[in-house]
This record gives C-alpha cells, sequence and structure tokens, in this order.
C-alpha cells in the first residue's frame, strides 16, 4: 500500500467487482425531447416484453458485467476524457391526481382493488333466507350483508319479508308502547270487507249491532281473569228517582245475554236461559214459564249462576250474538218487521237489535269505567240511529206518563198522522240532528209549525239521559218555550231507561 492510501497503485475505478460510476450528464433541460425516440410502453394491465426489461441478477461466471472491466484488460489511459454515453431519456411521469374533494386520495387507473380480487360468497337461496333474520338485526358480517342485499334486488318474496322483519325489529324498542289501537280490528275488518265482500252481507238496520257487539267483544278479550270481578255500578231511572244496582263484569256480560234471549225466541233460536233452569213458574199444561221482561229475565239468570259467573260467559254471549246477526242475514227482508216482545212493550227486530246496540255501548262504558279501559262512542252513523230510535220512542213514554199522572194533561188532541203541538229537540255534535217530538198524542206528528217549546243537548248527553246516567234536569244545554213541555220530554227521555 502506498503513503496516501491507495493499494499498489491502483486507480479507484479499477477496483474489483465494483460498478463503475458514470460521470454528470446534462440535466433535463438541455436536451430536446421532441427528437429523443420514446420508448414503447406496454399496454395497460400488462407487462413488458422480457427483452426490455434487463436482467438485474448476479452476473454469470466468465461474463463480465457491462461497465466492468476484465481481470487483466488494459486499463484506460488516466488522461483520457470522459465522454458519458448518450442516453435515451424515459417519458416523464405522469402527475399525481389532485385528491378528492373529502381528502382521500384518488385510486390510481386500472388499480385492483382487495374487493374486486377477493371473491365475494356464493349463498343459496336458502340460506340467504334464513340470514333475513340476522340481516334486520344488523347482525350479518360484511360479506353476508352485502350478499343479502344483492338478493334482495332479485327476489320479491324475500324482499316483502325483509320489510316486515324490519318493522318488527322497531317493535322491540322498549322504549314504544306495544299496547294496540282500539280501532285496529275495525281497521282490519273494514279492509277485509272492502277487498272482498262477504258472501252474504249484513242488513244494514243490523251492523250498529254487529259493531257494538264487536267493540264490547275486543274489550272483554284484553282484560285480564282479575277483572271479570270488578265491581260495576249499572245505573237507571224509575218511579222519579235514579236507581242503582251493583254487580261484576261478567255479570253484566250474563245480563246482556238473557236479554238478547228476547230476539232469539222471536227468531226461532234456543233461549240462552233454558239450560240454566231460570225458571220463573209453571204454565196451567205444566210446562216451564221464561219470563219476558228484561228485568225478571236478568234477576232470574243471576239467581241461577252461583258461585258468581267467570269469563266462561263471554263464550256463550259471543256465539249468540254472532247466531243473531247469521240468521237476521239469511231471513230475508220480511224478517225485519218481525215483532220482538220486551213483556210490557214490542219492537220489530230492526229496531229491537238498535236498542241491544245501544244496551251494549251502554254497558261497554259501565265496564271500561270499571276496569279502567278506554271506550269511545259509536260511529257518528250508528249513534243517530239510536238517537232517532230514542225520538220515535219519546210519543209513546209522554202517554204512559200522562197515564200514569206524572205529565201535564193533554191540551190539544188531533186525529191520528196529524201535526200537534211539539217541541223541538236539537241534538248536537256526534251524531246530532233535529227531531220534533208530538207532545199530546203518540198518534200525532211532530211538526216545526206547531213547536211549542225547544231543547237543545249534546248527542252523548242525550243518550246518558235515555240510558238513566245523568239527571233530567242537569240534562239540558238550553231550553226556550213552554218549561212544561220541555220537563215533559226530558223525564220522558229518562224513562226509556231500564235494567
Amino acid at each position: 500500500m502506498s503513503g496516501d492510501g491507495r493499494e499498489g497503485g491502483r486507480r479507484d475505478d479499477e477496483v474489483r467487482g465494483a460498478r463503475r460510476i458514470p460521470g454528470p450528464r446534462g440535466a433535463v433541460d438541455d436536451l430536446d425531447l421532441e427528437t429523443v425516440e420514446r420508448p414503447v410502453l406496454p399496454p395497460p394491465g400488462g407487462s413488458a416484453p422480457d427483452e426490455s426489461v434487463p436482467e438485474q441478477g448476479v452476473p454469470e461466471e466468465g461474463v463480465p458485467e457491462e461497465g466492468v472491466p476484465e481481470e487483466g484488460a488494459a486499463a484506460p489511459e488516466p488522461d483520457e476524457p470522459y465522454e458519458p454515453e448518450e442516453r435515451e431519456e424515459p417519458e416523464e411521469p405522469d402527475r399525481p391526481e389532485e385528491p378528492d374533494e373529502d381528502g382521500s386520495a384518488p385510486e390510481p387507473p386500472h388499480a385492483v382493488t382487495a374487493d374486486a380480487t377477493a371473491s365475494a360468497p356464493v349463498l343459496s337461496h336458502r340460506v340467504l333466507k334464513a340470514l333475513l333474520g340476522a340481516w334486520a338485526l344488523s347482525a350479518c358480517s360484511a360479506e353476508e350483508t352485502a350478499a343479502v342485499e344483492d338478493h334482495l334486488t332479485a327476489c320479491a318474496p324475500c324482499a316483502d319479508e325483509a320489510l316486515r322483519l324490519r318493522d318488527a325489529v322497531g317493535l322491540l324498542h322498549t322504549d314504544g308502547s306495544l299496547d294496540l289501537d282500539p280501532a285496529l280490528r275495525t281497521r282490519v275488518l273494514d279492509g277485509c270487507l272492502g277487498r272482498r265482500p262477504a258472501r252474504v252481507p249484513i242488513p244494514e238496520w243490523a251492523t250498529a249491532y254487529d259493531a257494538e257487539t264487536a267493540r264490547l267483544d275486543a274489550l272483554l278479550r284484553d282484560i285480564g281473569d282479575s277483572d271479570w270481578h270488578a265491581p260495576v255500578r249499572l245505573q237507571w231511572f224509575e218511579d222519579e228517582r235514579a236507581v242503582t244496582r251493583r254487580t261484576t263484569v261478567a255479570g253484566v256480560i250474563g245480563h246482556l245475554m238473557a236479554v238478547d234471549g228476547l230476539l232469539s225466541a222471536a227468531l226461532g233460536l234456543d233461549d240462552p236461559l233454558a239450560g240454566t233452569g231460570a225458571a220463573a213458574g209453571t204454565e196451567a199444561s205444566g210446562g216451564p214459564e221464561v219470563p219476558l221482561s228484561p228485568t225478571r229475565r236478568t234477576e232470574t239468570y243471576w239467581a241461577a249462576t252461583y258461585p258468581p259467573a267467570t269469563r266462561a260467559v263471554r263464550e256463550p254471549w259471543r256465539a249468540l250474538t254472532h247466531e243473531l246477526i247469521r240468521t237476521a242475514s239469511l231471513a230475508g227482508p220480511n224478517v225485519a218487521e218481525r215483532s220482538v216482545s220486551y213483556g210490557e212493550f214490542a219492537l220489530p227486530l230492526q229496531d229491537a237489535l238498535l236498542d241491544r246496540a245501544f244496551e251494549c255501548w251502554v254497558h261497554g262504558t259501565d265496564i271500561a269505567e270499571a276496569v279502567d279501559y278506554p271506550y269511545k262512542p259509536p260511529s257518528a252513523a250508528h249513534l243517530h240511529r239510536m238517537i232517532d230510535l230514542a225520538a220515535r220512542m219519546l210519543p209513546a213514554a209522554l202517554a204512559g206518563r200522562r197515564g200514569a199522572g206524572l205529565a201535564g194533561p193533554a191540551r190539544e188532541l188531533v186525529a191520528p198522522g196529524a201535526p200537534g203541538r211539539s217541541v223541538h229537540l236539537e241534538v248536537e255534535g256526534h251524531g246530532g240532528g233535529d227531531w220534533y217530538i208530538a207532545l199530546d198524542s203518540p198518534a200525532a206528528v211532530g211538526s216545526p209549525d206547531r213547536a211549542v217549546a225547544q231543547v237543545a243537548l249534546d248527542g252523548v248527553e242525550f243518550c246518558q239521559l235515555v240510558a238513566g246516567h245523568i239527571s233530567p234536569v242537569e240534562a239540558a244545554a238550553g231550553q226556550e218555550g213552554d218549561r212544561e213541555a220541555i220537563r215533559d220530554v226530558l223525564f220522558a227521555s229518562a224513562s226509556l231507561s231500564r235494567l
């Protein structure tokens, strides 16, 4: 080694096995890029030809590496200037694209993502259908979710099932109420009948009874076993005073069933009291005599059911209501005028069913108050018919009270069918209307020209008066005209009530 640190006077560029370091070359700006031949690039997504990529491996023995002189070869003269070889400048790479608005870098062209290269799971229809429940609960993996959602776009039955499951998941939230809307049953029935009408339609005059029995049955289905023994206070007006009677929820349903037996007897059906031993006496022929009065029938049923009735009374009562509606629908148009005896009076079947609908609503309200259950009045059309029935019964009730000395004397007797002195009954609100009540004779016709007084009441309030739930003195919201006529009409309305 010489004193300057060089070994044997060998030049630095002659070190064995070392690549020759090229000298400086001119800047890119100094070259005329237009005259430089550009290399042929491989097609997008393909690989370059083998000959275009030089092999970068270790050189084989005996083959000198380019730029490195063989051992023993003459080294270039030191005073020979080094001329850099002209090389074709590579094409300037494309500038990177600007990032997207959300800050994420754009994908390079022709780049293949990992999601695209990964093979998506191929699941059968049966497996995808079984995953719908987990999908609705958001419990599927990302791959399963993608497979299920792709399947839902092509399979209508699974899409419908997925929507139902998603709606059901919404009911699992604890902050929502699970109580059903009381009007849900009516909407469902209306929708069903609208899509497919009944083969044998219910007569129009029986629809109120059908609706009110269904509403009461829905209430009874919702209450618990202990609620059937809840105390219920029944009220009605008798002998110029209010009368009350305490019973249970089951006792009220038994009362309704006992009175409905009057209609079943008129239609030729079995009397519900026949199997309870509720015989009130013996006829001359020795056969049992079933009482006709609603009050006597109810008392007889309550006496025969000991211990007190339970929720088991609901099924026979509901079966009887269905049978009454079915028989009335199949009996033909003339059955509407068939007489139903109440003992002291009689009504046509169409009015008797309307009367029973009124009783179902009134006693349904009594039960709802006892068990703290929401219960609304009937529809406006049905309530209007109930008010109309009470208004048509008022002239006969006035004549009965006059015969008992409880009402003022007749002042102007007229021929049957002729207009007579009248009271204008104005019912406001839900189911309201105008009625003119004849005062002096039940055969007279009420007329606005002969009106001597006017009384105004709310529709529900007037029905509560007819049911005996409020006093006649407190019922009228507005009065004008003959005070005695107004009092007679109000007390006659309350006298229509009964057990």
